[in-house]
């Protein structure tokens, strides 16, 4: 938990990769909590064959959040956050937006690459600095289940020059939320991480 003014939490494990977390978030600006799960790769991008990423969740109708992976390399510098289902708009509008380092007058955040297909999903691309650099991908179709092919991901964001042959750190997938004013929940099943 973070941020001016955050609300109560709690998180119930049913299993390793079967967990709900109940979250009160008034509706103001910022991100309040990311619970998430965490696995560690350290690997060189190079020496990776494949990584691919499997996930299942329920999410509320309201609210405003954003259910996403968050891919570091080993030493921080870069953020690579893969968006799966939010309530924001994946051209970077609405009421949750990705770290940018350019908006539109509207406020909404605007994408350096649009309508990218990479491991068999279209993404919108963007690019801000956080303290580090972030590359956020947002489906431009939302979805609760599915996998993702992150190597195919890194590889492409290399092919832009964004980072060399990182060694990468970890993989994390969870909800970044904003508000979820009353109480709300939010279940996550079956996430796996395969590596090779």
């Amino acid at each position: 938990m973070w941020g001016a003014g955050a609300g109560p939490q709690t998180i119930s494990v049913s299993a390793a990769n079967q967990w709900d977390v109940w979250s009160n978030q008034p509706n103001t600006p910022g991100i309040k909590s990311y619970p998430h799960e965490t696995i560690n790769i350290g690997k060189p991008l190079s020496s990776i064959k494949s990584l691919t990423s499997s996930f299942n969740q329920q999410v509320p109708g309201g609210g405003a959040w954003d259910t996403a992976y968050d891919i570091w390399d080993s030493s921080n510098e870069h953020e690579i956050m893969l968006w799966t289902n939010y309530t924001g708009n994946p051209d970077g509008g609405g009421n949750v937006k990705p770290i940018s380092y350019h908006y539109a007058p509207s406020g909404a955040a605007i994408p350096v690459y649009s309508n990218v297909n990479i491991g068999g999903a279209t993404w919108n691309v963007f690019e801000g600095f956080n303290g580090h650099k972030v590359i956020s991908l947002l489906r431009t179709s939302k979805t609760n289940n599915g996998t993702v092919d992150i190597k195919s991901v890194l590889d492409w964001i290399k092919s832009k020059n964004y980072f060399g042959d990182i060694k990468v750190g970890s993989v994390q997938y969870g909800v970044e939320i904003t508000s979820s004013p009353g109480g709300m929940n939010f279940n996550f099943n079956n996430w796996t991480v395969t590596s090779k």
